[in-house]
C-alpha cells in the first residue's frame, strides 16, 4: 500500500509540473503574440506609465484642438514641418490611416511647426489633392512640439492610448498603411498587453525574449 501511495503522489507531482509547464508555455506564447507588432516596428520609446502632455492649439480650420478631447480613443499624434522631405512622404499614408478613423475609435492629429499657416495648407493640398482627413494643428513657435514633447527632429509620431498614456514613439517616417500598424493600434486599446519597454529602438525592460526573432535584423536583444 505504501508503494502505491508513493506512486500516486509521484503522479500528482508530475501532473502538476506538466500543467505548470503547459500554462507557462501558453503565457509565453500569448506574450509573444501581443508583442509582435511592437517588436516588429521597434519604436524609439514604449512604456505604460507616462501620460501625454495636454495642449490647446489652433487648427488650420480656425478651431482649437486639445489632446484631452480625444480621451477614450487611440491617438496617433504626428509632428511635422513642410520643409522636411520624410514628413511630406509620410503624410499620404497618415491620410489613408485617418479615413474612417472615428468609427474605429482612432484619432489622427498632426501638428505643423511652420511659421505660415497658409504655406501648410498649400503643401497639404499639393500632397493630398484634397482637404486633409486628419486634424492639422499649428504650433509655429514649437511651444508644444519642442517645449512639452522635446521633439527637435521630424517627423515624430506618438501613439497614445484611450487613457492618455504614451504607449510608443516613432522617430522618422513610417508607412501607416502597413497591416502591422493596425495590429499595434488595436493592441494599445488595452493597458499593458505587452510588457516589453523600448528605448532607442531596442527592448530595454520587461520580457525581452518576447521579441526574439521579431526585431529588425541586427537588433536582437
Amino acid at each position: 500500500m505504501r508503494v502505491l501511495h508513493l506512486a500516486e503522489l509521484a503522479f500528482v507531482v508530475f501532473a502538476a509540473l506538466a500543467v505548470h509547464g503547459f500554462v507557462r508555455m501558453a503565457m509565453r506564447a500569448e506574450q509573444r503574440r501581443v508583442c509582435a507588432p511592437l517588436c516588429a516596428l521597434a519604436p524609439a520609446y514604449s512604456g505604460v506609465d507616462r501620460t501625454a502632455p495636454d495642449f490647446d492649439l489652433p487648427t488650420l480650420t480656425g478651431e482649437r484642438v486639445r489632446l484631452s478631447d480625444y480621451r477614450g480613443r487611440v491617438v496617433v499624434l504626428n509632428f511635422w514641418t513642410r520643409t522636411c522631405q520624410p514628413c511630406r512622404e509620410e503624410l499620404p499614408s497618415l491620410a489613408a490611416l485617418a479615413e474612417g478613423a472615428a468609427a474605429r475609435g482612432l484619432a489622427v492629429v498632426t501638428v505643423a511647426t511652420d511659421d505660415e499657416a497658409e504655406a501648410v495648407r498649400e503643401i497639404l493640398g499639393a500632397l493630398l489633392g484634397r482637404p486633409a482627413p486628419f486634424v492639422v494643428a499649428h504650433d509655429p513657435e514649437a511651444a508644444v512640439v519642442t517645449g512639452r514633447y522635446g521633439t527637435r527632429l521630424f517627423p515624430e509620431t506618438w501613439i497614445i492610448d484611450p487613457r492618455g498614456v504614451i504607449r510608443a514613439r516613432f522617430d522618422g517616417a513610417r508607412d501607416w498603411t502597413d497591416p502591422i500598424v493596425a495590429e499595434l493600434l488595436e493592441g494599445v486599446r488595452e493597458p499593458q498587453r505587452c510588457a516589453v519597454e523600448f528605448a532607442g529602438g531596442r527592448p530595454l525592460r520587461g520580457p525581452r525574449w518576447a521579441c526574439e526573432g521579431l526585431l529588425p535584423l541586427g537588433d536582437e536583444p
